[in-house]
């Protein structure tokens, strides 16, 4: 604080020896003493309160600066999602009246009368056992000649609907013939 040499302050004892005398010194040292600690705490606490408000006053700062930024984004976000949304309604406007017309377009096609009965799908899930008893040539099912792929088209049972495969009765396999394993004679099973 104040820049005193050592020859300073043995002018300034022999001065406070002299005026003040040598029974009161030591208390007058000690009572100086506890006044300049007194203001040096004093100047410590008023320093840290300065720098307390200064960093108070930089996170309010701060905080206004964060508070600025997420409200730019929250309405960065909804003009996004409005300029968004218009175009994903037409969209949606636009595949309605698509199906619509798909729709009708659909419906007028299959209700004429003289339209020709739809073909059987066959059903993939289905076994094939119908053309393993015959084959088209009247040949056994074991011949060659039913080993190999039919030579015209195969005639199809008109069908007023096709069931998908998932709809079929559902086939249980055959129940295995389990025979317990009898221990023989000799101690080992069989």
């Amino acid at each position: 604080m104040f820049d005193v040499s050592f020859s300073e302050l043995m002018v300034i004892g022999v001065i406070a020896l002299i005026v003040i005398g040598p029974e009161r010194l030591p208390k007058v040292a000690r009572t100086v003493g506890h006044l300049l600690g007194r203001a040096q705490r004093y100047v410590n606490d008023v320093k840290s309160d300065i720098r307390r408000e200064i960093e108070l006053d930089d996170l309010r700062k701060f905080k206004s600066e964060m508070e600025d930024a997420a409200q730019s984004v929250h309405t960065s976000l909804r003009d996004v999602g409005t300029s968004l949304q218009e175009p994903a309604q037409a969209l949606r406007q636009e595949l309605e009246d698509t199906a619509k017309a798909a729709t009708s377009a659909v419906s007028t096609h299959t209700e004429p009368a003289a339209a020709p009965a739809p073909m059987a799908v066959p059903d993939p899930a289905a076994p094939a056992v119908a053309h393993a008893a015959t084959t088209p040539h009247g040949a056994p099912a074991g011949s060659a000649a039913a080993s190999g792929p039919t030579p015209g088209p195969t005639p199809a049972a008109p069908a007023t609907s096709v069931a998908p495969a998932a709809t079929a009765a559902p086939t249980s396999p055959a129940p295995q013939a389990a025979t317990p394993a009898s221990p023989s004679p000799t101690g080992t099973a069989t």
